[in-house]
């Protein structure tokens, strides 16, 4: 694989079982690379374990007199320098590679799920550990995979080291093939504590991150109470805390260098003088002490790459269990037999080249049934839900877009569409045959043009779609902060953080209205819009979805009033079903929720409808029985 080919066409499926096999899976994928990479290290290792025979070759010769010899010498050493050279270069290219490969694979990997999981990701991961995983988290799972091949190299070199010193002279090979393995393995018991430390610290940046994030996104509103010291502070805790957790951690791995330091050091003290003792008894020779000595000396080089895999491990492995817990999230009400990337399982749509989407036949149509709840929404016309708890009606607008939360998916019927299952579509058909508008929709950075292209039917243009959303002042407010004099030219800044809260809710109003789907769910789409902008968008919202199936979750009485049918659901299940004016009468549950009335104003309103039902003026608290 080269980086020019990237991205992958398909990053296939991971091993996410734990962080090491998914480790081991990146690795597997990449064993063309792997191999590349080590012959590469092997040419430049070996190269330099070449040197140290070279220069005792060279010495000896000096010292025999001998020029054929030291001539011979001097030109073995200008190849293994010349292998030197041309091994690390290609030794440093193609685990570079492996590491930028690796970490796109992961990228993708985490774009897919997160593309199928939607919305239903945020209430599993915490924002800042989905930032985490994709910016830092990345990048050391494919530190690992590149230092992979190198160690493997490294460690080959110090094997075939051993083996030919004690070939080319027993006498001291002994001591080194005794030694390295020594020196290798003596950081292991300090790596659990360091991979603790490690993990400690990265805990603390994710949360140090995530309350970053939460703070940037909130920062209008911290402005506006005086709030922003608050979570300054808070953030300068968050952060001395990393501070505190990292230096605890370079703590450790500074005495795990140090070891690496310091036992190489007393290992060239013992050969040294175990040589010279043997070169005064004349059982080695000048040039063979200078060989093992040299050898050794180099093999430090090597070693190094061990300490290396260790801190790549221990980095990487949390992140790569981080990685593996996102990529293994599911959706539990996937299609029987769909494909789990969300792709077509069915031709119900196709997106044609100008981002419209042209309908078939097979297209599923037909009214809006949750079985979970009772509620029913006709095909063709208005409905609005009103939910005594608004994070009840945010669940039931999830379902009926087929994203069910994942503690409620196994226990609750799918929601059907007609005679379809929205469980047996695949995930882009269900996402199109419905769309779903919640209550904090997000606007992208952009232009207002490149906002509202997304795939559609076509029926609906923006700029109906945007009088329908009633955006005129959103337009000028745009066109007034922007140098462009277009309307739709003009650029959103980040989550539209330059636009009010009812500004932003208009354009994800407008955006959603342009996409045209079978079926539309909005959760309380005016929630931040001033009562004559709503009554006015009540009724564009009315006219520009004649003929379509559209849910509206709202309580406000002017989107209730206009609404073809109210559904009222009281303990998550359907309470009564009519008219604004008929339930706001009839049903005291349903008038207590829509204008939020206290308890004796509850009693008030009973009094009233037992008035108007009888003809009688009873006392507040007298209740009467109609009869059978």
């Amino acid at each position: 694989m080269h980086i020019r080919d990237l991205p992958y066409a398909d990053p296939g499926e991971p091993d996410t079982r734990s962080g090491p096999r998914f480790l081991l899976w990146l690795g597997r994928n990449q064993l063309g690379g792997q191999f590349k990479s080590l012959g590469w290290g092997l040419l430049h290792f070996l190269g330099i374990a070449a040197l140290p025979y070279t220069v005792g070759l060279a010495v000896q010769a000096v010292v025999d007199r001998s020029g054929t010899r030291l001539a011979v010498a001097g030109a073995v050493i200008l190849l293994a320098g010349i292998a030197v050279a041309a091994g690390d270069t290609m030794l440093h290219r193609t685990a570079v590679t492996n590491w930028i490969t690796a970490a796109a694979r992961t990228q993708q990997l985490l774009a897919r799920r997160t593309a199928v999981l939607g919305a239903a990701l945020p209430r599993r991961v915490a924002a800042g550990e989905v930032v985490a995983v994709s910016t830092g988290d990345v990048e050391k799972i494919g530190w690992f995979v590149e230092a992979l091949s190198r160690f493997a190299a490294a460690a080959l070199t110090v094997v075939a080291v051993c083996v030919g010193l004690l070939v080319y002279q027993p006498s001291l090979g002994v001591v080194v093939a005794v030694g390295i393995p020594v020196l290798a393995l003596a950081v292991l018991p300090l790596l659990p504590r360091a991979t603790r430390r490690a993990d400690v610290q990265r805990e603390k940046a994710g949360h140090a991150t995530e309350l970053a994030s939460d703070t940037v996104a909130g920062l209008r509103v911290l402005r506006g109470i005086g709030g922003e010291e608050l979570f300054l502070e808070r953030y300068r805790r968050a952060s001395q805390e990393v501070r505190t957790a990292a230096v605890r951690s370079a703590r450790m791995w500074a005495v795990i260098s140090a070891i690496q330091v310091l036992l190489p050091g007393l290992l060239l003290v013992v050969l040294l003088w175990h040589g010279i003792h043997l070169a005064r008894e004349g059982r080695i020779t000048v040039g063979e002490l200078v060989t093992v000595y040299s050898a050794v000396m180099l093999l430090n080089y090597p070693l190094r790459h061990f300490e290396e895999i260790a801190m790549a491990y221990s980095f990487s492995r949390p992140s790569a269990k981080r990685a593996a817990r996102v990529l293994a999230l599911e959706r539990t009400t996937e299609a029987k037999g769909a494909p789990a990337d969300g792709s077509r399982s069915a031709p119900f749509e196709q997106v044609t080249a100008d981002n419209t989407v042209s309908y078939d036949d097979s297209v599923p149509s037909g009214d809006l049934h949750d079985p979970a709840t009772g509620l029913l929404a006709p095909a063709g016309r208005l409905t609005a839900v009103v939910c005594g708890d608004p994070d009840a009606a945010g669940r039931l607008a999830e379902r009926l877009g087929g994203h069910p939360a994942f503690e409620e998916a196994a226990d609750l019927p799918s929601v059907r569409l007609g005679d379809v299952p929205l469980d047996d579509l695949s995930l882009d058909t269900a996402r199109t045959a419905v769309l779903v508008q919640d209550k904090d929709p997000v606007l992208l950075s952009g232009t207002l043009r490149a906002l509202l292209d997304v795939p559609s039917s076509g029926a609906v243009s923006p700029k109906r779609a945007l009088a329908a959303a009633q955006c005129d002042d959103v337009l000028d407010a745009l066109v007034q902060g922007s140098v462009a004099d277009d309307p739709m030219d003009a650029r959103l800044t980040e989550r539209g953080r330059s636009l009010s809260g009812g500004q932003r809710q208009r354009l994800a109003l407008a955006r959603s209205l342009v996409t045209d789907p079978e079926a539309l769910v909005l959760d309380e789409p005016t929630s931040a819009v001033d009562s004559h902008t709503e009554a006015r968008i009540a009724d564009g919202l009315r006219d520009l979805r004649a003929g379509r199936t559209t849910v509206v979750l709202t309580s406000s009485p002017l989107l209730l009033d206009r609404a073809d049918r109210v559904v009222f659901l009281h303990d998550g299940e359907v309470a009564a079903v009519g008219e604004h004016r008929e339930l706001i009468v009839g049903e005291p549950r349903y008038r207590a929720v829509v204008t939020r009335e206290t308890d004796d104003e509850a009693a008030e309103g009973d009094r009233v409808a037992a008035t108007t039902r009888t003809g009688i003026d009873l006392p507040i608290g007298i209740d009467i029985e109609e009869p059978a």
